[in-house]
């Protein structure tokens, strides 16, 4: 722990649905929903207009659709967040050459690197709202919750404690007293099953945990687990600002239109999905000793198991044969009969050698396929909502709503008002979708964006690769989650059209 509130941690407010707000002024004060649109979909980001409604991150959409109809639920434009991230990113490192980004939409800042004439409390607060004022204007509009503190630990709480669009500074010497009427969930890693531990042990505010002895934390939640809550409740933290961070884990993950039952199905996904891992290693020239599958219940349970191997691997064979071993050891353990959702497989531990190699290499015989009917990532043909579109005449909107073979768009730009609503056939072809132009080649358009998919692949440098991007990996403290792609239902429109709209209803 620092002597000095040094460490910065910023954190974009309902980034993605801030982002849409900022891109369609029609959606300006409004609640809106950015996330899977379908049936199946999971909410990534809610606005905050929508949260005094109960609509948060992780909830399917169903129920955000049942808690706030009249709010506009959008799939995701990652070309925006993107470019959005990008300028804030670009303004903290020439602040400091030590930012660590956790996601799209937050980073720590070590200030110890920034060229200030001081750290103490009056200087970096007049800083940190100064960046914060920076941020709006570079990003039009978009606001940040800042928090500043002796370690990473603290900064990360106190940006959680105004928002949104909030500075806390936590001053040396108080972060105990600030620490210990909260819950001890705002621990990181205390999840709900740590936290259960802990009540059944009478443990539920930081002050709680400050009064047990490491030995019995330890008995209580593990060793490494317990060591580092002990710390943690005593606002012991002493981890740096790293600014890169190493490649922890690469994965695939895919949700289903049919909850999944079969075994042998299950195990042909399990074996694609590490065919895919494996590819992406070796892409990266990076192998992995422990491999996890992660399973998605009909109830949104969501179960993992891992096997860490003698050496690693980057082989898909290896991996698909760990996974379906773990996926038979949890169904003789775990009752899956309601169905799964979800199936996943990744390899962490990340090493840029494979035991192998020590000896010359193998030549180790491929996995042969599951002779199963494997379900195909369905792709659908309609306009997902929020879309960027483009029509010859009209010019630049986003899609209001599609179903029926009518497109229905409001034509409106950041830079412009409200605009009005228009329908379309869905194949007419004077409207286009529209991504910005390719930097590296800004003679030449840009690809449009396809009709979108369903499978999230966790690449091993943190960024997510989702079939029409429709997907995110940002997990952030606003609620961006990695699970905006859980869709399998038709796009019958983003959000309820006025009787006077020509547009589909929601």
């Amino acid at each position: 722990m620092r002597a000095q509130a040094s460490v910065l941690h910023l954190d974009l407010d309902a980034f993605f649905a801030s982002v849409e707000q900022r891109d369609k002024p029609s959606l300006r004060g409004k609640p809106v929903v950015v996330g899977g649109v379908g049936g199946r979909g999971v909410v990534s980001t809610a606005s905050y207009e929508a949260r005094v409604f109960g609509v948060h991150s992780a909830m399917s959409t169903r129920e955000a659709r049942s808690r706030c109809p009249h709010a506009a639920f959008l799939t995701g434009r990652f070309h925006a967040y993107r470019e959005a991230s990008g300028v804030v990113m670009g303004l903290l490192r020439a602040v400091s050459p030590l930012v660590e980004p956790l996601s799209l939409d937050e980073a720590f800042v070590d200030l110890e690197r920034a060229d200030l004439p001081d750290l103490e409390t009056p200087t970096v607060t007049a800083f940190a709202q100064r960046l914060r004022q920076e941020v709006s204007a570079a990003t039009g509009g978009l606001t940040a919750s800042v928090g500043l503190g002796t370690s990473k630990f603290i900064a990360k709480v106190a940006s959680d404690l105004d928002k949104p669009d909030g500075l806390t500074v936590v001053a040396p010497g108080t972060e105990q007293e600030l620490l210990r009427p909260m819950k001890a969930t705002v621990i990181p890693g205390v999840g709900p099953a740590t936290a259960e531990r802990l009540r059944r042990a009478g443990i539920v505010t930081v002050a709680d945990l400050e009064a047990v002895s490491a030995e019995e934390l330890v008995r209580i939640v593990g060793r490494s687990h317990g060591t580092g809550l002990w710390h943690l409740a005593r606002a012991l933290d002493d981890r740096p600002v790293v600014a890169e961070r190493e490649a922890k884990s690469v994965s695939v993950e895919g949700t289903y239109d049919t909850d999944l039952t079969d075994r042998r199905l299950m195990e042909g996904l399990l074996t694609r999905q590490a065919g895919e891992v494996a590819a992406r290693l070796v892409k990266h020239g990076l192998s992995g000793r422990t491999i996890t599958i992660k399973v998605r219940l009909h109830d949104f349970t969501t179960v993992n198991r891992s096997s860490t191997l003698p050496s690693p691997t980057d082989t898909a064979g290896t991996i698909a044969r760990v996974a379906r071993s773990l996926l038979g050891d949890l169904l003789a353990s775990a009752d899956l009969s309601g169905g799964v959702r979800l199936l996943g497989v990744g390899v962490s531990g990340l090493a840029d050698w494979v035991q192998e190699d020590l000896f010359g290499g193998t030549d180790a015989e491929p996995e042969p396929e599951v002779p199963v009917d494997l379900p195909t990532m369905r792709r659908r043909e309609t306009w997902p909502p929020g879309l960027d579109v483009e029509h010859d005449e009209m010019g630049r909107g986003w899609v209001w709503g599609s179903g029926r073979g009518v497109v229905t768009v409001r034509f409106e730009t950041a830079e412009t008002p409200a605009g009005p609503v228009r329908s379309y056939a869905a194949d007419d072809p004077q409207l286009h979708a529209w991504l910005p132009p390719d930097p590296a080649d800004p003679a030449e358009p840009a690809e449009p964006v396809g009709p979108a998919g369903r499978d999230t692949v966790t690449d091993a440098d943190g960024s997510t690769d989702v079939a029409a991007e429709s997907a995110a990996d940002s997990t952030g403290d606003d609620g961006e989650v990695g699970e905006v792609g859980e869709d399998t239902g038709d796009d019958a429109g983003g959000l309820s059209a006025p009787p006077d709209a020509p547009g589909p209803r929601a």
